[in-house]
């Protein structure tokens, strides 16, 4: 082979590398959700700086992040929300639990998206729950990090000492600070609570007909109460154990099926009728529907402080489809996500 003919073959082979590298960019770009940096949020004038991890007037929220679904453009758009309402977001720490492999591509995701935000990425191994896992109605409510919030106190550092967690499909339109100081007197935590709701609907016949396990709530007046927003004292947790008693009526619903919602019914289960009150105003919650169809649905009668997508219907995918729901439009200033660019060919 002539050395002319070896340059040649040199020149085309590194072409063919940086047109192969070039496309594979392309795909990663494409595969890969880019978000359009927040403005940096700053404190006002009453905010005293954060001196520790456990002053009171740092507030602590954990969310989890899924970096392989759309929930990440919803993660985004809720920490958005509550950094824009708050009057002091630079006392504001987020705590991201997310599985490992995910933790590069979310570290720079959020840093390049919040570059002012503080926040810790926690790893969460599926391995963990998915032995404990039951299939339920929606796809969506079986995958392993919806279960993550069950495990927080054990993921989360010793030293806090209480933590406010958040779904991916809401938004906060009042200062968080309000939700974090309320008093949970001697329970473990605190969420609205719905008693008009048709309590039995969220277990089985058979969970119902068997004294064993209905029994749980003869001595407790239950209510539901939904587990997209919780203020957990993390202290009190830990120390009686919860995480096991949740674990515990997992298995149970492993071999009887005494329910079919996901993560929520061992929640209830554990908590209901022991949960510190909220105002109906910090949940929100059922604007996706129901989990099977996700339907439009109006705003509970009353104020608003957080606006929550619950069931099927995400206010990402119908604004996408052109199909918004009307609230939906309330979602949607908070959205980050950066559409491809259609070009036109007229």
């Amino acid at each position: 082979m002539s050395r002319r003919h070896h340059t040649t073959m040199a020149r085309i082979l590194r072409l063919l590398t940086t047109a192969i590298a070039t496309l594979l960019l392309a795909h990663s770009a494409a595969a890969h959700p880019q978000f359009n940096e927040a403005p940096a949020f700053r404190n006002g004038n009453s905010c005293s700086p954060p001196h520790d991890h456990n002053s009171t007037d740092v507030v602590h929220i954990a969310m989890t992040l899924d970096y392989s679904t759309p929930y990440l453009r919803g993660s985004i758009a809720a920490v958005l929300s509550v950094l824009q309402h708050s009057t002091c977001p630079e006392n504001t720490v987020f705590h991201f639990l997310s599985i490992p492999h995910h933790h590069p591509h979310l570290r720079a995701t959020v840093a390049a998206t919040f570059p002012y935000l503080r926040f810790h990425l926690y790893p969460f191994h599926p391995a963990t729950v998915l032995h404990l896992i039951s299939s339920s109605v929606r796809r969506a409510l079986d995958q392993p990090l919806n279960y993550a919030r069950i495990y927080l106190p054990d993921l989360l550092p010793p030293y806090l000492r209480r933590v406010i967690y958040l779904d991916s499909d809401l938004i906060v339109v009042d200062d968080i600070a309000k939700l974090w100081r309320i008093d949970l007197d001697s329970h473990v935590l605190g969420a609205p609570e719905y008693c008009h709701a048709n309590f039995s609907h969220y277990f089985t016949p058979k969970f119902w007909s068997t004294p064993f396990f209905s029994a749980t709530f003869r001595r407790r007046n239950p209510c539901y109460f939904n587990t997209g927003v919780m203020v957990i004292d993390l202290v009190k947790w830990r120390r009686d154990g919860f995480t096991q008693k949740l674990e515990h009526w997992m298995r149970i619903q492993k071999r009887y099926r005494i329910y079919e919602l996901g993560s929520l019914p061992p929640f209830l289960l554990v908590f209901a009728g022991n949960v510190a009150p909220v105002e109906h105003r910090w949940n929100q919650h059922g604007l996706g529907g129901d989990n099977l169809q996700g339907l439009c649905r109006d705003l509970h009668p009353g104020p608003v402080s957080l606006l929550h997508w619950s069931g099927k219907g995400k206010p990402w995918l119908r604004l996408d489809a052109k199909r918004a729901c009307t609230l939906d439009n309330l979602w949607s200033p908070y959205d980050l996500f950066k559409h491809e660019i259609l070009i036109s060919d007229s």
